[in-house]
């Protein structure tokens, strides 16, 4: 079975959004497998029917498993982690939050309110975790730079901090991330 990749997006985002395309092909290109599922509604979020179905799209984790999270895909990851008590490859966590900044609106709030209070086992996911790297934009309109020190201390993830790259989407003019092929690649060796 080879090595196979499943690249969770976040919220109201799509597989064929942004650097996800670009990623998908530099993976293919090295004989791995790649999955990248659309999350169901997307535009409001819930943790059970994130979690569950990416434990149906997943089916049977194993050390060839790996994981690219992208904002609320990160918490989805972890959470999805906590459960299986299945060691994987590694994951690699893209503007990951367990705190937030700059939401505007009421129904922002309350769709984010319960990925933010219920908590994570991070000791159960972390023992899942063989190889773990999160990167952060140093200008990330929502993702605060303390969750930098948060997946370092919780995950033991490897950091690295992209310059200007907003929170990692389209509009923030990001259609290739380099830094995410590099630390999957790094992983799989």
């Amino acid at each position: 079975m080879p090595k196979t990749v499943f690249i969770i997006h976040g919220w109201s985002v799509h597989p064929e959004d942004g650097w996800f395309p670009w990623l998908k092909t530099g993976v293919e290109q090295r004989k791995f497998r790649v999955v990248m599922p659309s999350m169901p509604d997307t535009d409001n979020p819930k943790i059970d029917a994130w979690v569950s179905f990416l434990k149906k799209t997943v089916k049977a984790p194993n050390t060839d498993t790996y994981f690219v999270g992208h904002s609320i895909g990160c918490q989805t990851i972890l959470r999805y982690l906590q459960e299986t008590n299945v060691a994987i490859g590694g994951a690699v966590f893209v503007a990951g939050w367990l705190t937030l900044k700059g939401l505007e609106t009421g129904e922002e709030q309350g769709i984010a309110k319960p990925w933010l209070e219920t908590p994570i086992d991070f000791r159960k996911a972390r023992k899942c975790l063989e190889k773990c790297t999160a990167i952060f934009s140093d200008n990330d309109p929502f993702v605060p730079l303390e969750n930098i020190n948060l997946f370092r201390e919780k995950l033991g993830a490897k950091i690295i901090i992209e310059k200007q790259k907003g929170h990692f989407t389209e509009s923030d003019n990001v259609k290739e991330l380099p830094s995410v092929l590099d630390a999957l690649l790094a992983m799989m060796k």
